[in-house]
């Protein structure tokens, strides 16, 4: 189900379980992911909101967790990284699923030589996954698609092309924000908690749909079509509505 006008959610309260995207959710888009500002109000808004809900708060982000480190300093807690594939979870412990040596070195250079042929084109190595931005350049859309889906079918089932804004990523099938979402959820803090995901692109409907599954809250962050059940404007709107959780009481 495909929602393009859901409901504003219910005021937020602290004895719930959070799962946040970070760009586009808690941070304004920038032109290219290293750009991008983050303001010592979200740090503070994410600390407190850790401690009133008793630590059940995680990021999930299509970033890596070092580049969530590098980005929001400081922050002790539960992080996902790459769409789910390595989490730190509530007690500092780093997972990662094994994958096969070398399977996306052929994809860097054919990657490599794209961004050279197209300079508008950045590519992200994130390690695990391999992300083609064209933000600086829309008109390519239609060319990096075609080219990110012939190179996961040429590597094979293992690999699958995850869809985002001006992005297409190449990442391990299998594993996604909703599988992290589901993994937090049977350990604590988050256990026995009603789980909220807030997130605004492609990459965020497999959390919106875990979510739904489980009876939370799913949040959609600007517009266009989701199976989120709730929505909220801009990244202003979700930090208001954090910041609610802690003038609750549960």
């Amino acid at each position: 189900m495909h929602l393009q006008h859901a409901s504003p959610p219910p005021p937020a309260r602290p004895d719930w379980a959070y799962f946040l995207d970070v760009d586009g959710t808690l941070i304004d888009l920038a032109a290219t992911p290293a750009s991008v500002h983050v303001d010592g109000d979200l740090l503070a808004l994410l600390q407190r909101l850790q401690v009133a809900g008793g630590g059940a708060l995680a990021l999930i982000s299509g970033r890596s967790l070092a580049d969530l480190a590098h980005h929001l300093p400081g922050l002790a807690m539960p992080m996902a990284g790459q769409h789910g594939l390595e989490r730190r979870d509530g007690g500092g412990r780093v997972h990662r699923p094994p994958l096969p040596a070398g399977a996306l070195d052929d994809v860097r250079t054919v990657l490599g030589a794209q961004t050279l042929r197209f300079p508008a084109l950045l590519l992200e190595d994130k390690g695990m996954t391999l992300a083609l931005h064209y933000r600086q350049a829309p008109f390519l859309a239609g060319h990096v698609h075609q080219l990110m889906a012939r190179l996961a079918k040429a590597i094979g089932h293992h690999y699958t092309v995850q869809k985002g804004k001006y992005v297409a990523e190449l990442k391990p099938a299998g594993v996604d924000k909703g599988t992290a979402i589901a993994a937090y959820l049977s350990e604590p803090p988050f256990a026995d908690r009603r789980p909220v995901f807030i997130g605004d692109d492609a990459n965020d409907e497999q959390g919106f749909a875990r979510v739904n599954l489980l009876g939370g809250l799913s949040i959609k962050v600007g517009p266009g079509p989701s199976c989120a059940t709730h929505r909220l404007a801009d990244v202003g709107a979700v930090r208001d509505w954090l910041g609610n959780a802690l003038e609750t009481t549960p």
